[in-house]
């Protein structure tokens, strides 16, 4: 089959690779029929991401039809066609019990080298390093699934691949990153960053009773999407000072209620954000700190790799901030989410900025890392 391979620092390729296969009775092989281009898979592409290795497939956002059941799947049949979130879950371990599927104790196979580089194992991830479990992502023509009845869920013949794909992630994403926030009716929410993930935690804080949507950028079509689909308030520009003071000016000195970072390790060059394309630097978040009103609360969605240095914390702790973050406990949010989609509460398909075939997704990464085009979401068909 074709897939999109790692091979190194701004080097993927589609390359013929041999067919997943069962590996596990509780597995199933789907054939994709969608996939898109992660913010997250910038991380890997700009070389961020440790104990990648040549040759890995990536890609974590991706649905597809059922043409493999292992023996004892219950859920699922062939020709099934399923959405998949990128979490991997068993479903039935302390952290699975308790609704905490991103951090799974058994579905990371490499779970001395998560430790090594995360201090405590956490779930498997589609496409997403070896510390992660090496597992092979969804950006190929077809995927194996382990521990297929958690998690993937049943796309019903009223929605399009378009309407469904984003659960994989970047809905349920948006949606978890306001719920941190713990959004009350009448709450101001600042959201730094517009792409994918932000533009998705934009609708959610209207969803959960956001006042007013305050969306933080540079990136002129991502900010223009804020304020045309999320219906935002939107500050065009990333300089510190200047953020500072126009969240002052727009809400008379207080500060925000409610502040979301959908920046985390910028690895692709939002000037102000990261200078350098230095990761380390937690500009947002320091932006945040600082913008934040006193007993406010911060919600972590984006993504961070490993340690960060000049993060102003006294402020945090002497404001007596509300810190919330983590990966998505994905299969926590797919069923009442996608209801949300099948009763036409959000139609996702906004988000999608670019069409290619998974041949192209060299150009698609390309694309979408330098914003070219007007590129905010790429979706690519196998």
């Amino acid at each position: 089959m074709k897939a999109l391979c790692y091979y190194g620092n701004e080097d993927v390729r589609i390359d013929n690779v041999p067919d997943p296969k069962i590996e596990d009775p509780r597995d199933v092989i789907i054939k994709v029929t969608s996939t898109a281009i992660c913010g997250s898979d910038l991380h890997i592409y700009g070389g961020l991401m440790p104990t990648m290795e040549e040759g890995d497939i990536l890609g974590h956002e991706f649905m597809g039809e059922v043409v493999e059941v292992g023996k004892d799947v219950k859920k699922f049949k062939k020709g099934d066609r399923i959405v998949v979130p990128f979490t991997i879950a068993c479903g039935h371990c302390h952290y699975c019990d308790e609704d905490l599927y991103s951090l799974c104790d058994n579905s990371n196979p490499n779970e001395e080298l998560c430790k090594e580089n995360l201090g405590h194992s956490i779930s498997g991830l589609f496409g997403f390093s070896h510390m992660l479990g090496g597992f092979s992502g969804g950006q190929a023509e077809y995927v194996r699934v382990p521990y297929a009845d958690v998690g993937p869920i049943k796309v019903p013949d009223s929605l399009s691949d378009d309407q469904a794909l984003f659960l994989s992630d970047i809905f349920p994403t948006g949606y978890m990153g306001a719920e941190n926030a713990n959004i009350k009716k009448g709450d101001t929410v600042a959201i730094w960053g517009c792409g994918p993930v932000g533009q998705f935690a934009i609708q959610s804080a209207w969803m959960l009773g956001a006042k007013r949507v305050i969306a933080i950028d540079v990136v002129k079509e991502r900010l223009d999407m804020a304020e045309k689909h999320g219906k935002a308030e939107v500050i065009r520009t990333v300089d510190a000072d200047e953020v500072y003071s126009k969240l002052m000016e727009m809400t008379k000195g207080k500060g925000p209620d409610c502040c979301i970072d959908a920046v985390g390790a910028e690895a692709h060059g939002a000037e102000g954000f990261q200078k350098n394309l230095d990761a380390s630097q937690p500009n947002a978040l320091a932006q945040i700190f600082k913008s934040c009103k006193k007993a406010g609360n911060v919600s972590i969605p984006g993504v961070y790799l490993g340690k960060v240095k000049e993060l102003p914390f006294g402020i945090a702790m002497n404001k007596s901030l509300n810190l919330k973050m983590g990966q998505t406990h994905m299969q926590h949010y797919l069923e009442p989410l996608l209801k949300k989609v099948e009763e036409g509460k959000i139609d996702p398909t906004f988000i999608i900025t670019h069409r290619m075939k998974l041949e192209d997704a060299p150009e698609g990464y390309k694309k979408f890392r330098n914003k070219e085009d007007g590129c905010v979401k790429v979706v690519l068909t196998p």
